[in-house]
Order: C-alpha cells, then sequence, then structure tokens
C-alpha cells in the first residue's frame, strides 16, 4: 500500500474549481497505523486518485481517526496531501483556504469511511 504522502511526489496537476464537480475519486488505499483500544483511538492515512484528461494521476489523501460508536473522522480537515493545484476560471492561483475548501468538497463526495471501517475489520 502506498503511504499518504507519496502523492506529493506526484507531478502537479492545475485544476480549474469549475471541473470538480465532473471528477471520479477512486480509492486506493487505506492504511492503520494503530488499531486503537478502549483508551486510544485507531489511527491511520487513506489515499484516493483518479486520472484527468491527460492520463495525469491525480491524488487527495489524509488522516483520520477511529471515534466512539465506531465512527471514523479526518484528523484535521485543514491537512490534505494533493497534487492538485487549484486556478479559477481566468486562472488565478487559488488561496491556500479556497483549495482546502475544494478539497474538502472532494473528501466530502467520497465513500471513505466505508474503506477505513473495512480496513478496521481486516485480521491484525
Amino acid at each position: 500500500m502506498p503511504p499518504a504522502w507519496i502523492v506529493y511526489a506526484w507531478p502537479r496537476v492545475l485544476c480549474e474549481t469549475h471541473q470538480l464537480p465532473q471528477w471520479q475519486f477512486t480509492h486506493l488505499s487505506t492504511q492503520v497505523l494503530m488499531y486503537g483500544d478502549a483508551e486510544h483511538p485507531a489511527l491511520g492515512q487513506t489515499v484516493w486518485q483518479r486520472e484527468d484528461e491527460l492520463g495525469r494521476a491525480v491524488g487527495v489523501a489524509w488522516d483520520w481517526m477511529g471515534m466512539p460508536e465506531g465512527i471514523v473522522a479526518m484528523v484535521d480537515p485543514l491537512c490534505l496531501i494533493t497534487n492538485l493545484q487549484f486556478v479559477s476560471v481566468d486562472g488565478e492561483v487559488l488561496a491556500p483556504l479556497e483549495s482546502v475548501r475544494q478539497l474538502n468538497e472532494i473528501v466530502h463526495a467520497l465513500p471513505w469511511q466505508d474503506e477505513v471501517q473495512r480496513a478496521l475489520a481486516l485480521p491484525h
């Protein structure tokens, strides 16, 4: 399984924000770094990818943690790993906070919690 930080090594891909609703990401990997117990949460990373129209790999990854009642959540919604560089329709690079908002829209549309639950259920 590739670690989440591998996405940093992928070439940068420019993305106009109006293109995002058309993009479908698929699950690449989910790693459980710590299974946790009654006193400590489970921790891990998940990586999602797609290819753009030119065949370039586009990825987004983040850390997650297990919560009580079997819930999983992003560790920090402001800390996502990606090789996307968001630009406006005018070609202006988006500010970091606006880029994070775009990335969170991607994450919100993914069934990533299912993949994390699946990884947690595997024998360890």
